[in-house]
């Protein structure tokens, strides 16, 4: 993977359109031509004129400027990598019919024809090793495949089990969290914020405090909106990390290194949208997200209030990972449905709009809405 020449787009190619940085492209392949300026025949303000373009039919043309075999001969001196033309799935025109049902990918044809990721062999690794521009990774990545099976990442069955999540996961360890977080605000919202012991001292002690003495109405309204203010900000959240941080696409350096770290992020999933086991967040990457703002929470507000409120975040946070697995692979009830193609539009339409995945409410407020 890593001797295959690089592959280009046509956007890197018309970025290099200056003579401190001229490429020409001729016959799919791309050329340097930057150092050779001073030295062509024709002046350098010919070649200039046609920089970042490609130049098959003017060195073609007699009439225009006629070129020897050995200028040709040259010209392969200054080779760099060719221009990608993988196919485009994704399309404006798409629509997303309630029995949408993509065809599994013919992984041999796909990886002729786009020269990108062979789904039969580890993908990080490739990603790692690959000779692609940031460009041409971002175009195909936004591209989905389809497979039965998960592909291998890591290639090692024992590493793969951490990139793989079974939806049913996520409520079984994120719920008893919430639900232990919400006793936790009602206990020091009825005794004081100092009341209860450290978790790692008694972790029982907000559930028998409470059992033994009754929970006040004042207090449940109190731990109430507070739960409610946090799932508010989940959505907020939602709607922030997923364009924000999954698609921090054109913004990303182009090194290797960013684009893996993108791949494991979200290209993936937008790579293979319908791999049931990638379709929720791994525990621990979810742990590693929610750790600077709980603790934020936590800085800002009394331990009280930031309880609840994560408490909020984190059972709504249950609602969109398990909604999210909804989308992809279940028939849903009308404004489940009608949010499951609004979401498969964001895949199969325009990855860089409707980010919003349990409602559409930020995506109004940021201009950011994907007509469906």
């Amino acid at each position: 993977m890593s001797k295959r020449i690089r592959i280009y787009t046509h956007e890197d190619l018309a970025a290099h359109s200056t003579a401190e940085s001229c490429w020409i492209s001729h016959n799919g392949k791309v050329y340097d031509v930057t150092n050779f300026l001073k030295d062509h025949p024709g002046g350098d303000d010919y070649i200039l004129s046609f920089a970042g373009k490609d130049v098959a039919a003017v060195m073609k043309n007699p009439e225009e400027h006629d070129h020897s075999e050995s200028a040709y001969d040259m010209l392969e001196e200054m080779v760099i990598g060719r221009v990608g033309t993988g196919e485009a799935i994704v399309s404006d025109d798409w629509e997303a019919t309630d029995d949408f049902e993509p065809e599994e990918t013919d992984t041999t044809k796909d990886f002729e024809k786009n020269q990108f990721l062979d789904l039969r062999q580890p993908l990080l690794k490739q990603v790692w090793q690959a000779n692609w521009s940031k460009s041409y990774y971002l175009i195909q990545v936004h591209q989905p495949r389809h497979l039965v099976e998960s592909a291998p990442m890591f290639g090692v069955p024992f590493l793969d089990i951490f990139t793989k999540t079974s939806w049913h996961v996520i409520p079984i360890i994120w719920l008893p969290i919430a639900f232990y977080l919400w006793t936790r605000s009602c206990a020091q919202f009825t005794f004081g914020n100092n009341a209860l012991p450290p978790f790692t001292v008694d972790p029982t002690a907000p559930l028998r405090v409470l059992l033994k003495t009754g929970v006040p109405a004042a207090t449940f309204a109190k731990t109430g909106a507070c739960f409610l203010f946090g799932s508010l900000v989940w959505t907020f959240l939602e709607y922030t990390l997923h364009r924000f941080l999954f698609h921090l696409d054109y913004y990303l350096p182009d090194h290797y290194a960013f684009l893996t770290l993108h791949f494991m992020l979200h290209g993936v999933h937008h790579y293979l949208p319908m791999d049931r086991l990638r379709l929720v967040m791994p525990p621990m990457m979810f742990a590693a997200l929610e750790w600077p703002f709980t603790r934020l929470a936590h800085s800002l507000l009394p331990a009280s209030m930031a309880n609840g409120i994560i408490a909020g975040a984190f059972a709504f946070y249950v609602l969109y990972d398990c909604m999210h697995y909804a989308m992809h692979h279940t028939r849903l009830p009308t404004y489940l449905r009608e949010m499951k193609k609004y979401h498969l539009a964001h895949h199969y339409k325009n990855f860089d709009l409707g980010f919003g995945v349990t409602s559409k409410v930020w995506d109004y407020v940021f201009n950011t809405i994907l007509p469906v």
